[in-house]
């Protein structure tokens, strides 16, 4: 054989190991997404959650009426054209006011998720990593699941609600309070699941011979430790928005949610239980907002658990 052929070889075998290497590269995120793909009703879910975002922040500025100005010629009207969901004791239309109200709830909920998943994965990992730490910390985390989560709510919204609003105003004061509870009493079950993802991690072989060639530890956990235990903190996370999202409407039904002229859907709850009779409208449409959101995600959830398996995959 001669050197050209030989060469021409070589050439060939480099980008065939070049190639496999990039299929190598790119096939878990792209079995995940296969994966996630075959699962219709995450994909419904997607479709459906991101229909209610743009409906939420970005339809009530097509829409021709005020949702706080009161229109009382207009005062409860029943569904029909235009207003679809019909109006409130004040004129108001009940379908774009359902939709403004869904901003503040979306929001809680994605923030108080990005918080109780920070809290979890720090304390998760720490309790894993560090064995003088996993024993004060999981202490810690079941004394946080013993606690009742709504009493708790209600109580520090009480006892701290007017401070709060003084310092950072009505609405601010509120949101900061209401994510800051939601978000520091739901991190207990991400924490738990890290936990156990990183006691099996930190004994692979890749972690010792990190430790072996003298790494430091936080440099392990930030680049060995934590991509690894991200795919159940993904599914915790998409559970968690459902979560926060009920647990407000909940405070909000109960009247210790956001102030009236900037409602939520369990405020808007609140104020149509008792005119239920006079439109039906007014409750059935937030709450169908409030339902499709939650199994929204709940379906998304559900397609990522699935396709992060790799048994499943």
């Amino acid at each position: 054989m001669s050197e050209t052929n030989m060469s021409e070889d070589t050439e060939h075998l480099t980008g065939a190991e070049a190639a496999n290497e990039m299929i190598a590269f790119r096939s878990l995120r792209a079995d995940v997404w296969r994966q996630f793909k075959k699962h219709k009703g995450a994909m419904f879910g997607i479709v459906l959650l991101v229909v209610i975002i743009f409906a939420c922040f970005i339809l009530p500025w097509l829409l021709p009426f005020d949702p706080q100005t009161p229109d009382v010629p207009n005062a409860n009207k029943k569904a029909g054209w235009p207003h679809i969901w019909g109006t409130d004791p004040l004129g108001r239309d009940v379908f774009t006011r359902g939709l403004i109200a869904g901003r503040i709830s979306l929001l809680v909920g994605f923030v108080a998720m990005a918080i109780s998943i920070l809290v979890g994965v720090l304390v998760g990992v720490l309790a894993g990593y560090f064995r003088r730490l996993d024993g004060p910390l999981m202490r810690l985390t079941d004394l946080f699941l013993s606690l009742p989560l709504l009493p708790i709510l209600l109580v520090v919204i009480v006892l701290f609600r007017n401070p709060v609003q003084d310092a950072l105003g009505d609405v601010l004061g509120i949101f900061v309070l209401m994510v800051a509870i939601i978000g520091g009493t739901s991190w207990m079950q991400t924490a738990r699941i890290v936990r156990g993802d990183v006691l099996a991690i930190k004994e692979e072989e890749f972690i010792l011979a990190s430790r072996s060639v003298g790494t430091r530890s936080h440099r392990i956990i930030g680049q060995h430790i934590v991509p690894n235990v991200m795919s159940p903190v993904i599914v915790a996370a998409s559970l968690g928005i459902a979560t926060a999202i009920l647990t407000e409407s909940a405070v909000s039904f109960l009247g210790l949610g956001f102030p009236i002229s900037n409602p939520t859907w369990g405020q808007l709850l609140l104020e149509a239980k008792d005119r239920i009779r006079l439109n039906v409208w007014m409750l059935a449409g937030p709450g169908i907002l409030l339902s499709s959101t939650v199994m929204a995600v709940n379906l998304i959830g559900d397609g990522l658990r699935d396709a992060l398996d790799p048994k499943g995959r």
